[in-house]
């Protein structure tokens, strides 16, 4: 529940707690079957359709996470930024919490301000734990590293979506 609240002091135990990792998984996990509920409801028709949302989903969240742990370790790091990988990786992984909610798009209705809304919600929450996990004093630095790796691995998804779903005559 804290990370869903964006709650800082959440995110600074999931770092610490190198036992985490495996419940960091399921969620995504977890995520990656919600992505593949929304793929139904937009058009996807059974289990190739399910199986399409969920490994766009986890294609999406691993492109997002190796830009942000570039981007915030490699182009923008602070001189306190001192991390490792799993410490990243647990906190982006419970950071993609949010994403369960994107089975609301299965609903056609509610599909573009589920994805809007869920979209919003894990850039929130990533903003929050890779403040903590990259130990940044600015949350601005935060906010910039998730924008830029958002929107590349929009790029990316994309791109790859384009390339694997055009008809070839």
């Amino acid at each position: 529940m804290g990370v869903l609240v964006l709650d800082s002091g959440t995110f600074e135990d999931i770092e610490a707690d190198r036992h985490a990792a495996i419940q960091s998984m399921m969620v995504v996990f977890l995520v990656c079957l919600a992505g593949g509920i929304a793929a139904l409801g937009l058009g996807l028709a059974g289990a190739a359709g399910f199986a399409t949302g969920a490994v766009v989903s986890l294609g999406a969240w691993l492109v997002w996470a190796a830009a942000i742990t570039t981007i915030g370790t490699v182009a923008l790091p602070e001189l306190t930024t001192k991390s490792d990988l799993p410490e990243v990786l647990r906190a982006l992984g419970f950071a993609a919490a949010p994403g369960v909610f994107i089975a609301f798009a299965a609903m056609r209705s509610a599909a573009a301000p589920a994805l809007v809304i869920v979209a919003a919600w894990t850039i929130a929450a990533a903003v929050v734990g890779v403040r903590q996990a990259l130990d940044y004093r600015s949350t601005s630095r935060a906010i910039a590293v998730c924008l830029v790796a958002w929107l590349l691995s929009f790029g990316v998804v994309w791109s790859a979506l384009m390339i694997f779903s055009t008809n070839v005559s």
